[in-house]
Formats: structure tokens, C-alpha cells, sequence
């Protein structure tokens, strides 16, 4: 345990330093430290349990702290100690004795005398360190105050739910292969084998127990897909249809691409700017057989991927803050500052603006956010359309809240500067529950202008009036 308490002390102090969490995981075991598949499996729950609730746990050690401590890498290992204490199976007595050692491994055998006291000082007394005892946002829900009290504001109903969700360990949803199988034999695979699963609504499986890629029936066959629920709705709201010209203006690492070649045959580009997560996109279209042409790009440079032909539909999932995936991504809620979301807002802004001339009179783009918050969802959306003439917004309400995979968003409204209006776009917006991540969606169609008039989005030379 002691390798294993000292590396995830390590994780915990990068991400607190301002490193992402996923790229820490992959380098922590080198030649110079290796560890074992069991053993880096462990640093993983660690590390994710320590940030998933390093509001409670730190609370809980300045609070058994008389004075703060002065080298981080121990107070770090006493984060990852407090929370094996209270997440993990392990013994309270093996991890005490094993963190007094692992402080000395790290290179400060002075503190073991204090890392011994806080440890033991805690376990005489648990009930004192509850969550429920604390006063603080920080403590209760585990997320940075301003973040609480944004929440707060934009969601009064739902703002306590939405960071509840967070410290549940996520659902493993499963997608099936609609060209390979229906939902009913796959469930019917999985029972043969003793996995307990549910059908969650059209194509969509949602696994009791989470488990290796590598134990589902088919996968290295194509026959179904790990892919969230709430991000199932995306390929269902374009409206495929066999022919199309399709565009997948953020692919990486690939699961709408290969959901949207599922649904309809379709002719898909996909990008990316990230040339080592579109290497992704290929190996996941790969496994599913099937084609699409790859653009190592930034969607928002036309002119270096464009071949002018217009597309009939447009995915765009946008690059944000990450807000509705904290649960997967524990880091996220401690890297965010309250700044990013207006330089993510302008990022969205700009790849909107500039697929828009991209797309065909006709035809349909979906704008998709992981967040939650409005200034990377409804405000981006709103701004959009009030400055787009030929933009319409679909009613995609019901699609959003109950997917069925028969179903088109055909029922359109017109959404503009009209306040009115405004509503039907906040019905994009899918909050984390048991089920699923948060996500949010706004629907756009390209409407034919009186006299065909030209307009050049990216330089916002034209305007709706009011």
C-alpha cells in the first residue's frame, strides 16, 4: 500500500497544481516507479475519491490541524489517507501504518509523528468530521464557492441535485450497434453471462455494475459501444437520413461519429485540432467497420479544411468547461476558474459563426455543451440566434428529456430576440442525474433569406432586427 499511497499523493498534488487528471494517470508509472495493473487500478480509485470529495476532506484536516502544514507532498498524503479512511475497504489500521511509512518514502521522516497523530486523532473521533457537521458550501457539496453560488443563481430548483450527482460514481451506459443487433438481444447477451443491465430508451444500456471494455459480448466486433446516455441524445437530434453530407466539426474521440454511421449512411467528415485524439476517432470507427474522412483541423479555419461543398447536417460539440462531467472528471471542479466560461463562451461563439457557412440552406446544426452553466449554453446559443437572420431554432424539448430512436426533431420553432422565446431553448439543457451526465443541445435550421442574400457570419456583417 505504500507505493500506492505515495503515487496517489503525487496525482492528487499535480492536479492540485494545475495538471489534468486523465494525463497525470497515464505517466504515474514509469520504468523508475512501476507499478502493477492492480496497484495503478488502486491509485486510480484513490485519486479520484480524494478529489471527488477533497472539499470534505480538506476541511476535515484543517480542522485536525493546529497549524497548517508547510510541505505539501504530506499534506497531500494525508488527503489520500483521509479519504482510503472513508471510501475504501481497506483497513484503518494497515492505512495509518502504511502512510507513517509512506512519509518517510517520500523524504520527510519528520512528519511522521504529525501524520501518525492527525490519522489516529480522526479515527477516535469520525462523527466529528462528518459531512453534516460542516457549515460550509465547500465541505457539503465539494465544489469551489464560486461555483455553488453560480449554481445558485441560474438554478434555484435544481442547484443542490446538480452537485449531489457529482459524488456518485457514474453510470457505465452502453450503446448498441443498430446495424449489428436490437436492445432486447443484447440485454439477452449480457443475462447469458450474468451482467445485470436495464434498457434506458432507444438504442441506450445502462450497466448495474461497471466493468472492462474487454468483458462485454462484441465489443471488439463493433456490436455495441460504452457511451453515456445523456450523449446518445446527439446523433438522434440531427435528423439523419441516408446521403446526407454529415459534418463532425469536434469528433475525438469518436463516439457521435460512430453513432451518426450507425444511424444513417451517411457521407461523415469528422474533426479534430488534436491530431493524438483523432487518432482515437480511427481507432474507434475501425472497431465499428466503419469509413469517414478525418481532418486533422480547427473547425473554425475554414479555409484550411473546407472544400466549399456544403453540408446537409453539422454536430458541434464544443470545447467547455466540463461542468456536467464532474463526476468522471473530479479534477475539473478544482482547475476551473470562473473566467474560463466567458473564454469558452467566445470559443463556441466563433465556432458557431463560422460553420454556419458551412451549412446549407435546409439543412441542420446541433450545438452540444457538457455544462451546465448558461453562459456556455443558453446565453451562446440566444446570442447566436439573435445575430443570425437566416437561423431558426427546433423545438427539441421532448426529444431531449425522453429520446426514442424512431423519432426527428420536426416540430421547429422560431426563437429570436423575443424573451418570450427564450424558454425553449433552456429545455436543451440535461441535467446530471443516476442516469446520465449533464449536456446541453440547441438545434439550428438554415432558412432560404428573401432574395438570397448573402451573409458572412464570421464577420457578423449582418444583423436581426428587432
Amino acid at each position: 500500500m505504500i507505493s500506492i499511497q505515495v503515487a496517489s499523493a503525487e496525482v492528487v498534488g499535480l492536479v492540485l497544481s494545475g495538471k489534468n487528471l486523465d494525463r497525470v494517470l497515464d505517466t504515474i508509472s514509469t520504468p523508475k516507479k512501476p507499478l502493477s495493473p492492480n496497484e495503478r487500478a488502486a491509485v486510480h480509485s484513490i485519486s479520484f475519491d480524494t478529489l471527488r470529495h477533497y472539499g470534505l476532506i480538506s476541511s476535515q484536516l484543517e480542522l485536525l490541524l493546529s497549524t497548517p502544514i508547510n510541505d505539501a507532498p504530506v499534506r497531500h498524503l494525508l488527503l489520500v489517507a483521509l479519504a482510503q479512511l472513508q471510501f475504501s475497504k481497506a483497513s484503518d489500521h494497515a492505512i495509518v501504518d502504511h502512510a507513517v511509512t509512506a512519509t518517510e518514502t517520500l523524504g520527510f521522516p519528520r512528519a511522521k509523528p504529525l501524520v501518525n497523530a492527525v490519522l489516529r486523532n480522526y479515527l477516535r473521533t469520525p462523527d466529528k468530521f462528518k459531512r453534516e457537521r460542516f457549515k460550509t458550501d465547500l465541505a457539503l457539496y465539494d465544489f469551489p464557492r464560486w461555483w455553488t453560488e453560480r449554481l445558485k443563481r441560474e438554478m434555484p430548483a435544481h442547484w443542490d441535485d446538480v452537485l449531489l450527482s457529482a459524488a456518485d460514481h457514474p453510470p457505465m451506459g452502453l450503446r448498441v450497434n443498430a446495424r449489428r443487433g436490437t436492445v432486447v438481444d443484447y440485454l439477452a447477451k449480457l443475462a447469458a453471462i450474468g451482467m445485470l443491465a436495464e434498457a434506458r430508451g432507444g438504442m441506450a444500456i445502462e450497466l448495474t455494475k461497471p466493468v472492462s471494455v474487454h468483458e462485454l459480448p462484441g465489443f471488439r466486433d463493433g456490436f455495441v459501444s460504452v457511451q453515456d446516455e445523456g450523449a446518445q441524445r446527439a446523433a438522434h437530434l440531427l435528423g439523419l437520413k441516408d446521403g446526407m453530407r454529415v459534418l463532425d466539426a469536434c469528433a475525438a474521440p469518436g463516439g457521435k461519429a460512430g453513432h451518426i454511421l450507425e444511424l444513417a449512411k451517411v457521407d461523415l467528415t469528422a474533426l479534430d485540432s488534436d491530431k493524438h485524439r483523432l487518432k482515437r476517432v480511427q481507432e474507434n470507427l475501425d472497431r465499428l467497420k466503419f469509413k469517414a474522412t478525418l481532418k486533422n483541423a480547427n473547425a473554425a479555419e475554414l479555409e484550411t479544411w473546407w472544400d466549399k461543398k456544403p453540408f446537409d447536417r453539422i454536430l458541434v460539440d464544443v470545447p467547455c468547461s466540463g461542468s456536467g462531467v464532474t463526476r468522471r472528471h473530479p479534477d475539473i471542479k478544482w482547475l476551473r476558474r470562473e473566467t474560463d466560461l466567458g473564454s469558452f463562451a467566445r470559443q463556441q461563439s466563433r465556432l458557431l459563426d463560422s460553420l454556419w457557412n458551412c451549412l446549407g440552406v435546409g439543412g441542420r446544426l446541433l450545438y452540444v455543451t457538457c455544462s451546465v452553466f448558461r453562459a456556455e449554453n443558453q446565453d451562446v446559443a440566444t446570442q447566436f440566434l439573435n445575430a443570425t437572420p437566416d437561423a431558426k431554432a427546433i423545438d427539441i424539448a421532448a426529444l431531449v428529456a425522453m429520446p426514442d430512436k424512431e423519432s426527428t426533431p420536426e416540430k421547429s420553432t422560431p426563437i429570436g430576440p423575443d424573451k418570450d422565446a427564450t424558454p425553449a431553448l433552456e429545455h436543451g439543457q440535461l441535467l446530471p442525474n443516476e442516469h446520465h451526465d449533464g449536456f446541453y443541445y440547441a438545434l439550428f435550421q438554415k432558412e432560404a433569406l428573401p432574395g438570397d442574400a448573402k451573409i458572412s457570419h464570421g464577420t457578423k456583417t449582418a444583423r436581426k432586427t428587432t
